[in-house]
């Protein structure tokens, strides 16, 4: 029997009904047995209404959680419950880019039949949103997210997102989520640099989602600097995340002794860069410079 595949999603506050369907749509493009396992981390009453009628379909396992655990925690948990020996981990603002999507990662599994891994992408929308409070999260996708397998390849595991990945369920038993990463951000990043330690292969494919869940830049600002304390907690207890370009430029304002001059400065700074960064028109310098602010206060 043809190897069986768990789809792994968790949910919040996220209605996944269309992601759900188009996986059930080319559910037979995978000659194994297929699951979907949906799990809640405590949406609003809304939007577990609306989820939870997906649990009659065929083959999608639906379940809530009683509080809000995070995304290293919630992966994890999913990783736990699943009932097959290969999972693709998509987060609940992905949509399909069209029909071939299951088939390409089936096509890649019979190519490479040893892999363990293997990393689709994600893909932007080519126009900017028409609301200007997108623009950032849309620019920043675009520019640092949005790469072709063959730019990820030459950095395969500094460019490796748990969205959109197909992986052996035994890989994710031996590298499990960093569960100490609360909130938003880097648990892929901490993931990526145990796997480069480990001497384990990462297969990147253009097999992009299409992101789907543009946010505010307000909201965006809030995640990114979530992101960078989760990037400072890693820096602090296992020394990992240090060829990351923001951590070599604090790294170097560090060694140079500039680093409290270049915080408060930075820091001074940061009403105008966050106007910039709410504005039609914003920056990913700005952004940087923002980021470099708080991981600078943060690495200590």
């Amino acid at each position: 029997m043809a190897a069986g595949l768990s789809v792994l999603i968790p949910v919040f506050n996220r209605d996944v009904t269309a992601l759900v369907t188009s996986i059930i749509t080319q559910a037979a493009e995978w000659t194994g047995p297929l699951e979907i396992r949906l799990l809640d981390d405590y949406s609003t009453n809304d939007c577990r209404r609306l989820n939870r009628l997906l649990a009659a379909q065929p083959g999608v396992f639906y379940e809530e959680l009683p509080a809000n655990v995070g995304r290293a925690t919630i992966r994890n948990k999913l990783v736990n419950k699943a009932l097959h020996n290969w999972l693709l981990l998509l987060d609940n603002d992905s949509l399909l880019p069209d029909g071939q999507f299951i088939a390409r990662y089936a096509q890649a599994l019979r190519t490479q039949p040893t892999a363990r891994l293997f990393i689709g992408g994600t893909a932007y929308e080519a126009a900017p949103p028409a609301d200007p409070a997108l623009h950032l999260r849309w620019l920043y996708g675009r520019a640092r997210e949005m790469r072709p397998a063959a730019v990820r390849q030459r950095d395969p595991t500094g460019q490796l997102t748990i969205n959109n990945a197909l992986v052996a369920k035994e890989l994710l038993g031996q590298f499990p989520l960093d569960e100490r990463l609360s909130g938003y951000g880097h648990e892929d990043t901490h993931f990526g640099l145990a796997l480069a330690q480990a001497g384990v292969a990462v297969h990147h494919l253009d097999n992009p989602v299409l992101h789907d869940g543009l946010e505010p830049a307000e909201t965006f600002l809030d995640k990114s600097r979530q992101a960078v304390r989760n990037l400072a907690q890693v820096l602090r207890t296992d020394g990992l995340g240090a060829d990351t370009r923001l951590v070599r430029a604090a790294a170097r304002l560090r060694r140079a002794g500039l680093a409290s001059v270049a915080q408060r400065a930075l820091a001074a700074l940061a009403p105008a860069l966050r106007r910039n960064l709410r504005s039609a028109h914003p920056s990913l310098r700005a952004l940087d410079m923002l980021k470099l602010s708080w991981l600078l206060a943060e690495w200590r």
